[in-house]
């Protein structure tokens, strides 16, 4: 009996040995994916692949379709460089847009394309930046000092050819339609003065107005400034019919689209939008109106269409330059053409829909 529990102890303990010396199993990990590089292939097995970075989107009313559009744009373009993208909505705000700049740079950002909501921060920004030696590319609004010097590449549209499209056109159409000396006609350009790539838009609507209908009375010009946003756009608009109860015949152009859709609004709200004609700048918005109610529907006859693909996408390229270390050209501007209720389709093709 005793041979027999002796010989059970002596096995119990060459098993306890033989399951201290195995290997314990690792923990079950999915592969790390390999980022692609600039041109998209995946480095190949056993090789480094590109450590994935982070891009900053920040812009100054993300809730607006043309920063909408712009992000995706420039989204796409990030991750088909293998990065990843984070859009910020600063909201107008100074202090939540100075927010996501150090989030970008807690979070060790690549860098960023931004659209600023306040340009006289603009050093402060810059700074903030170089400190951290992070690159940042403006789109739409530049970054620039008190003297409307660029601080950093800039990428937006052609503000002043844009207006002078614009002005153009709207000239032509009060030619067309008997309104040059018609003293029941007015011009209202909506305005951005504080926004540096705003102001050359109004200035070139009036002066390509004007040098087309020289013979318009420069009284019957009137500008309204507002923020941006169609909710402004409409106050001030309305502000001004009101108190021009002489002018029956508003055509109507400005700064962006929201602007002018505010015009339109109010226009639509005093019964004036019979005999009204807008144009738009942008025509994301237009399309819109183009699209729900047709061509008659609608006192928007026309507006500048210009790609918010092409400045979204601009943008990260004119980034990945900087980062490339490349030294890219301090301004790229974007073209534009009007469109009208009977071209939009073709010429924007799927921005149409």
């Amino acid at each position: 009996m005793k041979k027999l529990v002796s010989f059970l102890l002596a096995a119990l303990m060459l098993f306890s040995l033989a399951a201290c010396t195995t290997d314990t199993p690792a923990e079950s990990k999915a592969p790390e994916s390999k980022a692609p590089d600039a041109a998209g292939s995946t480095a190949p097995e056993g090789g480094d692949s590109a450590e994935q970075g982070v891009v900053y989107g920040i812009y100054k009313a993300g809730d607006q379709t043309w920063f909408i559009d712009e992000g995706a744009a420039a989204q796409a373009a990030v991750e088909a460089r293998g990065d990843k993208f984070i859009f910020v909505d600063a909201k107008m705000s100074p202090e939540e847009y100075l927010k996501a700049i150090d989030n970008a740079i807690a979070n060790k950002a690549k860098g960023i394309v931004t659209c600023i909501p306040d340009q006289t921060m603009s050093q402060a920004v810059i700074d903030k930046c170089n400190e951290a030696n992070l690159p940042i590319v403006a789109a739409d609004d530049a970054l620039q000092d008190g003297d409307g010097k660029k601080l950093a590449p800039w990428v937006g549209i052609n503000a002043y050819v844009i207006g002078q499209a614009n002005g153009d056109w709207l000239a032509n159409y009060a030619k067309e339609n008997d309104l040059v000396n018609d003293p029941e006609c007015g011009l209202l350009i909506m305005t951005m003065d504080t926004v540096s790539s705003c102001v050359p838009r109004a200035e070139g609507e009036y002066d390509n107005f004007t040098a087309g209908c020289p013979d318009f009375d420069t009284a019957r010009i009137f500008k309204a400034d507002y923020d941006g946003t169609t909710d402004k756009g409409n106050t001030a608009a309305n502000a001004v019919f009101t108190a021009h109860p002489e002018i029956k015949k508003w055509l109507v152009t400005g700064a962006n689209e929201e602007g002018c859709i505010g015009a339109v609004r109010a226009l639509e709200s005093m019964g004036l939008d019979g005999d009204a004609c807008v144009v738009g700048l942008g025509a994301y918005m237009a399309k819109d109106e183009w699209n729900d109610k047709g061509a008659d529907g609608t006192c928007m006859k026309a507006s500048a269409y210009f790609s918010s693909d092409s400045v979204g996408a601009g943008s990260v390229e004119v980034l990945y330059d900087i980062i490339d270390g490349k030294t890219p050209e301090m301004e790229t501007a974007v073209d534009a053409v009007v469109v009208t209720p009977e071209t939009y389709k073709e010429v924007m093709g799927k921005a149409a829909d």
